[in-house]
């Protein structure tokens, strides 16, 4: 990134008193580490169906209570779920259906990456088949 271009992300995010918040690049960073674990993208990939409950979450995404339960913390303070309480149990909702989109353009973009490297894949095996006379 051109440093001017840093410059002018910073100047965006200035506080009244005169101090720099956080740049928007690195919140996004912060944001898509959050969602870098695939137990959290299992967990919020269900959640774009329906809210569920935590006891039908676990066989689906084949982990430990304990550690389910780390995942959806870590999901709840970045502000991604909601939980409600039922009695004793705990259902979890997405925070905005714009998680359930951005999980639905991931899976496009990596259908095209994939279907790119099937293609140079299938070139290059073509190749190995039918090498070019010498």
């Amino acid at each position: 990134m051109r440093q001017g271009s840093a410059r002018a992300a910073a100047v965006l995010f200035r506080r009244g008193d005169g101090t720099v918040s956080t740049p928007l690049y690195q919140l996004k960073a912060e944001f898509f580490k959050t969602l870098g674990h695939p137990v959290r993208i299992r967990v919020l990939e269900l959640l774009s169906e329906r809210e569920h409950a935590v006891s039908e979450m676990l066989p689906e995404v084949g982990v430990e209570p304990a550690h389910l339960s780390q995942q959806l913390a870590v999901l709840r303070r970045a502000n991604l779920v909601r939980s409600r309480r039922e009695g004793s149990t705990v259902y979890y909702t997405l925070a905005s259906p714009q998680v359930a989109e951005l999980l639905r353009v991931a899976r496009s973009i990596l259908s095209g990456v994939l279907a790119g490297q099937a293609e140079l894949l299938a070139d290059l095996q073509a190749a190995q088949q039918n090498p070019p006379p010498s």
